[in-house]
């Protein structure tokens, strides 16, 4: 496991306690089970992908929970008898039960999740509150502009 020494950024920095906190804790978990396997992808500038390769797990035995800033995957499977499992002469498709945690940034809600061939996908959206959003400050007076992604990356 690498260590990482956020020291010296923690002491020049106010207010980002948070995020040193959520590196320092995913560099440890980050040695557990790699059950089941999933990819995240950015489909644009506000809209996010999880899958997860779940093949075996019907709806009914997968919990998908959103709360604050987490996402939580809970897949229960059950072990089967002593019976079921002396059919078998070799086992190499995971059947186990699983829990998945993924940190969400602030503003960001689950869209929608649907399982189909195996994978489970899960939509997230990141909506910014209009109050949070940045606006241009006219001076003597003027009008508020909103201040676009476009002009953003344009300064």
């Amino acid at each position: 496991m690498r260590a990482f020494d956020l020291t010296p950024y923690r002491r020049s920095t106010v207010g980002f306690d948070r995020l040193f906190d959520l590196i320092e804790n995913n560099a440890r978990l980050s040695q557990g089970d790699n059950y089941p396997p999933f990819n995240i992808e950015r489909l644009s500038e506000d809209r996010y992908r999880v899958t997860l390769a779940v093949a075996g797990f019907r709806p009914d035995e997968i919990d998908i929970t959103a709360q604050q800033n987490l996402l939580q995957v809970i897949g229960r499977k059950d072990e089967g008898s002593a019976s079921d499992r002396s059919k078998y002469l070799h086992v190499g498709i995971a059947n186990r039960s699983f829990e998945r945690r993924f940190e969400l940034a602030d503003f960001v809600r689950v869209e929608k999740a649907d399982l189909a061939d195996g994978l489970l996908v899960i939509d997230l959206l990141r909506e910014v509150p209009e109050a949070m959003k940045p606006k241009k400050i006219a001076i003597n007076g003027g009008q508020l502009v909103e201040i676009t992604a476009k002009d953003r990356d344009a300064a």
